[in-house]
């Protein structure tokens, strides 16, 4: 089966978002799984920068198209795209599979195969840009979501506003199903450069909290920082890893000797740092299902999470604890994590690799794409 993902940003080499993670792990799983994948895309980088890669490649057995944007990130950070339909002109696929619902692609796509939608966490309000949000549904919502006949949440709770969603506008697909995001556990079977990146950020013995998200505000690291503080573990560390998207300058304020601002971190520094801490920390709300929060899992590291994470599994398979994004409750959780982990990090491993690995998610997308030819 011949499966196109439609997506407006992809360059793994970069991989600033979850969503290209996500794209990419799935796309390779699904040629290891015998399907035909290309990936369309445009050349956006970052806001100054385009795509250094080739318009047209395999990468891990994957094609990989991208039209060129008009603008190099694209206005209200939304993609422009220049001769998608023409990329489009030799492709037949089976199934056409979009990443997000408000993009710009969606709206030029032909409707040349059955249309499958991953909203990826940002179909609701709440998760930001509500004004955007708003306006593009009062222009385009209801064509737009009649164009789909399957719709995959990342969790339960995702496919029900979904269905909601669709229900405001009058339209029933019939089918909302339910498959998260998976991560690729060969990533974390050695975890290397532990001792390089504890030297790196001056960790000595200290036992390490890592957070690894956005510096946005519905991450929580603001909340995470005072939560730290309050617990005092003796001889621990605070290590927060993520780009800057409005928070740093709120965060600053709040930082002493025992916290590290790290920046993005991405390929091996990413992974070095998973293999550096000793336990991981997002208090997310508005989270539709964190690749962070896996990688963290996968890595073996005990996890904090808040509800609006959406992996309650990882408590109920005592891979960690799920408490309320304040400072009260997560100092408490710090403590008890920082100081008698017991075997969550084993038992986190175990979750992801029966439950959470791309080769799982491949064999449940297969399921659905043959639902949605028929």
């Amino acid at each position: 089966m011949h499966i196109l993902h439609v997506t407006p940003y992809y360059a793994p080499a970069y991989a600033f978002g979850g969503v290209t993670r996500a794209v990419e792990g799935m796309a390779r799983a699904l040629v290891r799984h015998g399907h035909t994948v290309t990936v369309l895309t445009t050349d956006a980088l970052t806001p100054t920068e385009r795509c250094p890669d080739p318009a047209d490649e395999l990468r891990d057995g994957v094609r990989v198209l991208r039209a060129r944007n008009l603008f190099k990130r694209g206005t209200l950070n939304l993609s422009t795209p220049i001769g998608l339909r023409g990329l489009l002109r030799d492709l037949k696929p089976d199934v056409i599979h979009c990443h997000e619902f408000r993009t710009v692609e969606n709206l030029l796509l032909p409707q040349i195969a059955p249309m499958v939608l991953s909203p990826h966490g940002t179909l609701t309000y709440e998760t930001g840009r509500s004004t955007v949000k708003a306006g593009w549904d009062r222009l385009f919502g209801r064509w737009l979501a009649g164009r789909f006949n399957t719709v995959i949440g990342l969790t339960a709770q995702e496919a029900a506003d979904s269905r909601q969603f669709w229900d405001k506008f009058g339209i029933n697909t019939g089918n909302f199903t339910v498959i998260p995001n998976g991560i690729d556990v060969t990533e974390f079977e050695q975890m290397i450069g532990r001792n390089a990146f504890r030297a790196r950020w001056q960790l000595g013995d200290a036992r390490t909290l890592l957070f690894m998200g956005r510096l946005h505000p519905r991450k929580g690291v603001d909340v995470l920082i005072k939560a730290f503080k309050a617990a005092n573990v003796p001889n621990t560390r605070l290590l927060i890893g993520g780009g800057d998207e409005g928070m740093l300058t709120v965060i600053q304020p709040l930082l002493d000797e025992r916290i590290s601002v790290m920046g993005y971190l991405g390929g091996a520094d990413r992974l070095a740092a998973y293999a550096a801490a000793d336990a991981f920390a997002l208090p997310a709300t508005g989270e539709g299902l964190s690749m962070a929060a896996l990688e963290a899992l996968g890595a073996g590291l005990p996890v904090i999470l808040s509800p609006g994470c959406n992996l309650p599994e990882a408590e109920a398979a005592g891979a960690g604890v799920i408490v309320a994004p304040e400072v009260e409750p997560l100092a408490a959780a710090i403590r008890r994590i920082l100081t008698d982990p017991g075997d969550m990090g084993a038992r986190g491993r175990q979750l992801v690799a029966e439950r959470f690995t791309w080769d799982v998610v491949a064999s449940q997308l297969d399921i659905v794409y043959r639902a949605a030819r028929e």
